[in-house]
């Protein structure tokens, strides 16, 4: 099991977010021809419903739940033993896990040859942040910043371009989700998502269509998309970084609601399958919980006023904004409390998921987790699993 510390940061020394903006991750080069696609490999028959396989121990529904990650080229062995337990729901990559497209494609299928193993038989999610520009695992599309979209002659063609480019992108490597796309709207030029061109626009209009347009034309080449970072991260400045610390954003709520979320009814529209939120303090919903760790966030404002009803998932559970709320089962259990269906463990180390699992499975023995909200997050994920391939 990780400590706090184990699990804390990444073992490549860099932050997610740092990460994501291209501090030492990136564009790998002078790869072969894209590979063959990886899901047609190894395809697990899918259950008969979107449910889930008699008689599952805690273990196994808590492990449902968990997006596990590894350092370096090759995952380890512990890896693929838990994804053939039943104890992991997906894998998120990273640059330091991609040298071509051929290697990970390769790995790609012996994660699946491990999941045909498990008693789960929906296709593991297979995910990385492939939103263009700078942020990117994969070599190629799209090749546009969200920023450089959003200032084109015709946004939401080139986002519709754009989504078409990165689903096609994943798909040929064995990838069936992309953690995309950054539906924050920047205050300021140069802002916290702005200064990587994250962002579309500074117009919530613009955001709202170009999202609905990438989103669509992803998922219709079979590759989920995950809108993020609800509500918003776009007051942020150019400091605050939740991946290094607490961060507070103290926008009032009729502005979050006018601005920061205006796009995500256009994303729940296009039938958006995963939200992501943020790991940001908005004192106008709740003074004490960043929004992933907060019912009233996850629960009261995405599900209940805007009626999402596909599946949460968390940003980093490393994340320095949470340094106050424990170990990493800890953060899981309080996300999981807050309606978070998903628990990103991308520390690049497999015993935070482990973790992850364990004190999940733990809080449902005890009753901690209530087992109904338990089963029904279970059961959206089971479903968006079987959905893909």
């Amino acid at each position: 099991m990780s400590s706090a510390a184990s699990a804390g940061r990444p073992r490549s020394g860099l932050s997610r977010r740092q990460a994501l903006a291209g501090f030492g991750i990136a564009l790998i080069g002078g790869v072969s021809a894209p590979a063959a696609s990886a899901r047609a490999a190894v395809a697990p028959a899918r259950h008969a419903r979107a449910g889930l396989a008699a008689g599952l121990t805690n273990l196994q529904l808590a492990g449902q739940r968990a997006i596990g990650s590894y350092p370096g080229l090759t995952p380890p062995a512990s890896l693929f033993t838990d994804i053939s337990n039943g104890q992991v729901a997906g894998v998120i990559f990273f640059g330091e896990n991609i040298s071509s497209e051929t290697q990970i494609a390769g790995v790609i299928t012996q994660l699946r040859q491990a999941q045909a193993q498990s008693p789960v038989q929906v296709p593991l999610l297979l995910m990385t942040d492939q939103e263009g520009g700078l942020v990117r695992r994969l070599p190629g599309q799209p090749v546009l910043s969200e920023k450089q979209i959003g200032q084109s002659s015709d946004p939401v063609a080139a986002a519709a371009a754009a989504g078409t480019g990165a689903g096609q992108n994943l798909a040929g490597v064995g990838m069936n989700v992309n953690l995309a796309p950054v539906l924050d709207v920047y205050y300021k030029t140069g802002n916290f998502i702005d200064q990587y061109q994250r962002s579309y626009s500074s117009s919530p209009a613009v955001v709202y269509e170009c999202g609905q347009a990438f989103i669509t034309a992803q998922q219709q080449t079979g590759v989920a998309a995950a809108a993020k970072h609800f509500p918003g991260l776009g007051s942020a400045t150019k400091n605050q970084n939740t991946d290094t610390g607490p961060v507070t954003l103290k926008v009032s709520l009729s502005t979050l609601r006018s601005k920061d979320e205006a796009p995500y009814p256009a994303a729940t529209a296009a039938g958006v399958k995963l939200v992501m939120a943020s790991w940001a303090i908005y004192p106008a919903f709740d003074r004490t919980f960043p929004a992933g760790l907060s019912s009233a966030v996850v629960q009261g404002e995405l599900r209940g006023r805007l009626g999402y009803q596909g599946v949460t998932i968390t940003d980093a559970l490393e994340a320095g904004a949470l340094a106050a709320f424990g170990t990493s089962a800890q953060r899981a259990v309080l996300a999981a409390q807050a309606g978070m269906d998903l628990i990103l463990c991308s520390a690049r180390d497999v015993t935070q998921g482990q973790a992850v699992t364990a004190g999940l499975a733990s809080a449902l023995d005890s009753g901690q987790l209530n087992s109904a909200d338990f089963t029904a997050a279970v059961q959206r994920v089971t479903a968006l699993r079987a959905g893909l391939q």
